[in-house]
């Protein structure tokens, strides 16, 4: 078994391709389920964000896993392979843990340090654990990753002022416009990004706050908030009319707000408009860019600003390389031990056989013994294999992580009389539970 991720991110591609290899919320355990039955898949997690669109899966052959990844991704979002793969990236291995790592960390994303990830990259491991497309490695490996994401975040600095995505687009506001006072904003879209976006307009003094949302009832919960206001849907554009600053995240699958409405629009406005697109699929179209006075940034437009990271996050990076170093090496090393489970169980399995024969030879024997005594007799000396047991066990794990593992567990299974076909019965058991 491998351990393969293949993905597409902010750093591969650009927006226009990302925008259309996004899985909807709708159809994330769908898309765990049609990949999971593709050839040589045998665990995934699907991790799906403004930034990227990532797989993680264990493989049964790294070159077969590669093909039907790229093939599962081609035939969802019905597009040829050969125009998605330049924008692809894969990384097998310690390479793919290394990467989980950083990722659900904040280490690799457009805002250094951010915190969001780490929700999104839980969200996808539980909706592949209520899918049953997890199995012993992503488990464990999840569970890894998060809690060392949380320690990151807990000891460190590395998200001490981050600059975030909504962050910049108030900067972006401040830098065409000076002061933002007396500025009026509307805001399309009333889910996290738009609350993060909310706090950072707060935080800048602006009080003419509009949230617009197809679902009102969002709206007016994400208003009571910061004290903003709710305005129809179905009105939208008649805000737009009076809007400086529009800031848009939604999560439609077509763009909300067309060129050509806005052509219109603009011919009767007085003023400039700032137009924030953070969506992903963008929300605005993108030839609105191209109208009089119409001031159109996407999110990789604000990635200049983004990166304006502090030299203080970016040496915390630095000093976090070896710390994840020893976890891949740990992760490994537990997966290496995975191996000698069927031996330790089928040498416990073979004591126990033993055990169960003596009890019975000791009742035929002593038929004087009470159900108390005898009961007594078969607890200490289950004791005594498993105190006999504990430092051979012990010294198997060891040698499952040398390099001559497989000989030296073999010279173990001779010591203790194991065969093949006790071995083998557990590995088909583990086996059938795995499926």
């Amino acid at each position: 078994m491998f351990i393969l991720t293949m993905g597409l991110n902010h750093h591969t591609a650009p927006i226009d391709i990302r925008e259309k290899l996004v899985f909807k919320e709708t159809e994330e355990e769908m898309a765990l389920v049609t990949l999971q039955q593709e050839k040589s898949i045998l665990e995934n997690v699907i991790i799906s964000t403004c930034n990227r669109t990532e797989i993680v899966a264990v493989v049964d052959q790294i070159h077969t896993g590669r093909y039907y990844l790229k093939r599962f991704m081609a035939n969802w979002f019905q597009m040829d392979m050969e125009k998605i793969e330049p924008y692809l990236f894969f990384h097998e291995e310690s390479e793919a843990v290394n990467h989980l790592y950083k990722v659900t960390a904040g280490l690799d994303s457009l805002v250094l340090g951010e915190t969001q990830i780490l929700g999104q990259v839980k969200h996808a491991f539980e909706i592949a654990k209520q899918t049953a497309t997890t199995g012993t490695l992503l488990n464990k490996l999840f569970r890894e990753v998060v809690t060392f994401a949380k320690k990151v975040h807990h000891h460190t600095k590395i998200n001490e002022n981050a600059v975030s995505v909504s962050y910049a687009a108030v900067e972006v506001a401040k830098k065409l416009y000076g002061s933002l006072d007396n500025k009026k904003i509307v805001l399309i879209g009333a889910g996290e990004m738009s609350e993060l976006a909310l706090q950072n307009l707060a935080g800048s003094g602006m009080t003419d706050i509009t949230i617009i949302n197809r679902t009102k009832t969002n709206a007016e919960l994400l208003a009571n908030q910061f004290q903003a206001k709710v305005g129809a849907y179905e009105n939208m554009n008649e805000h737009l009319l009076l809007a400086d600053i529009v800031l848009v995240s939604t999560s439609a699958a077509e763009p909300i707000i067309k060129q050509a409405e806005m052509q219109e629009l603009m011919e009767q406005k007085a003023s400039s408009m700032l137009v924030i697109d953070i969506g992903l699929p963008r929300n605005v179209e993108h030839d609105c860019s191209y109208i009089p006075n119409f001031h159109l940034y996407d999110i990789d437009d604000l990635a200049g600003v983004v990166s304006a990271n502090s030299l203080e996050r970016q040496q915390i990076v630095l000093e976090l390389e070896d710390t994840i170093e020893s976890e891949v090496r740990n992760f490994f090393e537990w997966e290496k031990q995975l191996g000698v489970v069927p031996v330790i169980r089928a040498l416990r399995e073979k004591a126990l056989d033993m055990q169960e024969v003596t009890m019975t030879s000791l009742e035929n024997k002593l038929p004087g013994l009470t159900e108390r005594e005898y009961i007594q007799i078969g607890k200490h000396m289950k004791s005594i294999i498993n105190q006999m047991l504990k430092q051979p066990i012990s010294e198997l794990k060891e040698m499952s992580v040398e390099e001559d593992a497989t000989t030296s567990i073999e010279h173990f299974k001779r010591i203790f009389g194991l065969s093949e076909t006790d071995v083998t019965v557990i590995e088909k058991e583990q086996a059938e539970t795995r499926s």
